[in-house]
């Protein structure tokens, strides 16, 4: 939908005002508040679109990863988090369980041990 924003400079409100393309720079906006047409346009937020490799590239960058302490539980299972949400897939119980009990600070041997069948079957 186009919808644009504006501060009134009267009033000093921030408006949002739907126009279709064909009425945007040709109709003068007007502040629904205080009827006023000075009217400063504000670029609002944009989203990017990202391929499911520039989102992983992201996540595997120096920087990313200098942060992360392979000896800390909770660290790694905050990033195995951050990346199944990068990746936008269910990654199936068995993936939130592990990541779970990362979080609460048991040790991955410890998780290994007591799930031994944990990745049998999957195809990588």
């Amino acid at each position: 939908m186009p919808y644009y924003d504006y501060q009134c400079q009267d009033c000093r409100r921030r408006v949002r005002l739907f126009m279709t393309y064909a009425d945007y720079g040709r109709t003068t906006p007007t502040c629904p508040h205080c009827h006023s047409i000075a009217l400063k346009r504000r670029i609002g937020r944009i989203a990017l679109a990202k391929s499911e490799d520039a989102r992983m590239d992201a996540m595997m960058d120096d920087t990313a990863l200098a942060n992360l302490d392979e000896n800390d539980p909770k660290a790694l299972g905050q990033f195995m988090r951050k990346m199944s949400q990068e990746m936008g897939e269910d990654l199936g119980d068995e993936f939130s369980e592990v990541v779970d009990r990362l979080e609460s600070g048991e040790s991955p041997d410890s998780i290994e041990q007591s799930m031994p069948d944990l990745g049998a079957g999957e195809d990588f």
